[in-house]
């Protein structure tokens, strides 16, 4: 298929139905880095009070943790942090299902802690709490502490209100979105080379259904691996991404790529393939569980992968059928407007924010700081053990808060509250670059250790397009998106099942807008307009 080569609206949403890697408020997102933290925080990880003052503070915090990792109240983590940073740590940890509402009695009561969390930085609570006054600005902190330090531009200019930065991001890797991947042992098997244009990717697609890859003389193959809401879109690049705000209308507006005709030439790319049997049947009513046991299941040979948060479980059970196979991800494709390069995500997840009233206290406040910087310490992977002091005593000791078995770490669980990770508001380290978190040393599995190896390579060696719409807020878009999308999902996975005509793509967009796409589309590019930021390939 020839995608048109003019530059036609797209871009973006959340996805929300094919995120593998999962992670808790508290988890750990990896290897930390080589440079502890400031001054203040090296004589905090001597376990002396901070230089700022050797006065007693106590220090307030309301947090949340997914069910199952609500640590004990008096967990020995507790005692630890209290020691060393010379404080009282009175935290209260909620399960993430009754966060907000807990958080909103807190903030009505005028009761506000010292220190709040917020999972999603793009929640109404957020930006009108830190409008009415709520949070303490925090630009001019950010050069202070080296965690803080290391946060980009574009990253901070996602957390700001009115021109102020209120809360302090939490890490997560900015390029590490899931992406197409496929079987190299059947490419091999079938004499075929990695496909570089959709075109070539439909050939082998009705190759691995029609060709026998895996050599085993049956009909028992086929090409996509999809489930329900057409997941995974199989988009090759930013270019045809239908949850990047990449292309702009008439107007100079950015719009969503689930609107655009590249989205329809996509989705008439995948109706295609569908008709000629080389995707999953029926897959409209299949979850992601099931679609997941379909290519690990060896059935299929394209699918999606990521660095970070894949199965060992799943990729043992594909080696245990097919003891070569070899999983490598799809290099993105050359756009018809020049650029070749896939989608960034935020590259941060959840807030960590200041009680305004802390201005007054500028001592504690440094506490505090330091207290936060040094739960961000980056750990490289040579470091994560007990001959590194900070990254010891941050994960509760060996021998109690975690033992390292076969070269991997095993923690104990949060709920005990062995560990002074277990308390913190972040504990994420942030990393000085995706890659070097080494995800793909944590895993078991050589199949899985090698694909991620090669997931790492390929998006160090390529370009990624910041998204605008994930450094603004749109009350319309939380409001609206995830029925806007729903509507889509449907309505788009008709078109492929030859039940409503591509024909009706125009009406099907100007049905979307009238649902309030429109007013999403024009309250999400005020707000980019107003922030002063755009996309762009980086």
């Amino acid at each position: 298929m020839s995608f048109k080569k003019k530059a036609i609206s797209a871009a973006a949403m959340i996805m929300s139905v094919c995120m593998l890697a999962a992670c808790s408020s508290n988890s750990n997102n990896g290897p930390a880095s080589p440079s502890p933290s400031t001054a203040p925080s090296n004589t905090a990880s001597q376990g002396n009070a901070t230089d700022a003052s050797s006065k007693k503070f106590t220090i307030t915090s309301i947090d949340y943790r997914y069910a199952g990792n609500v640590p004990a109240v008096d967990g020995k983590g507790i005692s630890m942090i209290n020691e060393k940073f010379n404080i009282d740590f009175q935290p209260q940890i909620v399960v993430v299902t009754d966060y907000l509402q807990k958080l909103s009695a807190v903030v009505a009561s005028n009761e506000l802690p010292d220190i709040i969390t917020l999972e999603n930085h793009q929640d109404a609570n957020y930006v009108k709490w830190a409008k009415q006054g709520a949070f303490l600005p925090l630009d001019e902190y950010m050069d202070q502490y080296e965690s803080f330090k290391m946060i980009p531009e574009d990253i901070r200019k996602s957390v700001m209100v009115d021109g102020k930065m209120y809360g302090i991001p939490r890490y997560s890797p900015e390029n590490y979105s899931l992406t197409p991947m496929i079987r190299r042992d059947w490419l091999d098997n079938l004499n075929l080379k990695m496909p570089t244009t959709y075109e070539e990717l439909k050939e082998v697609a009705l190759a691995f259904t029609f060709n026998d890859p895996d050599k085993n003389g049956q009909n028992d193959t086929y090409g996509l691996a999809m489930s329900s809401n057409i997941n995974p879109p199989y988009s090759m690049g930013a270019y045809y991404d239908f949850l990047a705000w990449y292309h702009k209308d008439e107007e100079g507006n950015y719009v969503p790529g689930i609107i655009t005709d590249v989205r329809k030439e996509l989705l008439m790319w995948i109706a295609d393939i569908y008709n000629q049997g080389a995707a999953t049947p029926d897959f409209a009513v299949l979850n992601w569980g099931q679609t997941n046991n379909e290519f690990y299941g060896s059935k299929a040979g394209i699918f999606i992968g990521t660095p970070r948060g894949m199965s060992d479980t799943n990729s043992q059970a594909l080696s245990d059928i097919a003891p070569g196979a070899v999983l490598e991800p799809i290099p993105p494709f050359a756009a018809p407007d020049g650029s070749q390069g896939y989608t960034s995500g935020p590259g941060f997840s959840g807030i960590t924010l200041i009680n305004a009233k802390l201005a007054k206290e500028p001592e504690k406040l440094q506490r505090i700081f330091e207290f936060l910087d040094f739960g961000r310490q980056f750990y490289t992977s040579d470091q994560k053990n007990s001959s590194n002091a900070d990254f010891d005593w941050m994960h509760g000791n060996e021998g109690s808060g975690y033992t390292i078995e076969d070269g991997q770490l095993k923690l104990e669980s949060g709920e005990l509250g062995l560990k002074p990770r277990d308390y913190y508001p972040d504990s994420n380290g942030w990393a000085p670059s995706d890659e070097a978190n080494e995800y793909s040393s944590t895993y078991k599995v050589p199949i899985l250790k090698e694909a991620a190896k090669k997931f790492e390579e390929m998006h160090a060696s390529t370009q990624h397009y910041f998204n605008p719409v994930n450094a603004v807020f749109s009350e319309v878009r939380l409001a609206k998106e995830a029925e806007l999308w729903k509507y889509m999902y449907d309505e788009q996975t008709k078109m492929i099942y030859g039940q409503r005509p591509f024909s009706d793509w125009d009406k099907l967009v100007e049905e979307w807008k009238s649902r309030g796409g429109a007013e999403m589309i024009k309250e999400v590019n005020d707000a980019i307009k107003a922030a002063g930021i755009q996309g762009y390939m980086k």
